[in-house]
This record gives structure tokens, C-alpha cells and sequence, in this order.
């Protein structure tokens, strides 16, 4: 995350927004896989069953922020049978 935010002559946008910070990292993992630098924002307070649960943010800088869609396009069909909600949710209920 340091070299993406000593590129301050970039802006930061934001890529997406998740409810996890596991899912935040599979599409940040898939970003810098394809050379594209990107930080997750907001991951202290995601992972708290609290009132009003916090998202996680993914920021890429402006200039990629095109080839970070196609990326995640990408990454969003290969995981489309994963089940987000069914992830993490702490004991497994009794059947």
C-alpha cells in the first residue's frame, strides 16, 4: 500500500465496495496479479458483527481504474458460485 499511496500525483478512486474484508483481498490479490496496485480501506471495521457493519473500500489509482474494472469483471464470474454470505459466519448451525 505504501507505493501506491507515495504515487500521490494519482488519485485514489474507488474500485468497489465489499462486506468482507476475505472478499476485499481475493479482488485486491487478483488486482496485483495483473500489475494493478490497489489498498483496502475501512477493514477495522468490517470484520465487527456490529449495528452498522463496515464496508470495505477498494481504492486503485485513477489512471488504472479501466483496466481495474476488467479485472474485476474477471475476478466476479471466476467466483460467482462462492457464496460471500455463507463465508465467516462464525459456528456452523445445527442441522
Amino acid at each position: 500500500a505504501e507505493n501506491l499511496m507515495a504515487k500521490n500525483s494519482e488519485r485514489l478512486v474507488l474500485l468497489e465496495s465489499t462486506p468482507t474484508e476475505m472478499e476485499a483481498g481475493v479482488i485486491v490479490a487478483a488486482l496485483e496479479q495483473g500489475g494493478i496496485q490497489a489498498t483496502m480501506t475501512g477493514t477495522h471495521t468490517a470484520g465487527f458483527r456490529a449495528e452498522a457493519p463496515g464496508w470495505v473500500k477498494i481504492l486503485v489509482a485513477e489512471d488504472d481504474l479501466q483496466q481495474a474494472r476488467t479485472v474485476l469483471r474477471d475476478v466476479v464470474q471466476e467466483n460467482m458460485n462462492v457464496d460471500w454470505s455463507q463465508i465467516d459466519v462464525g459456528e456452523p448451525e445445527e442441522e
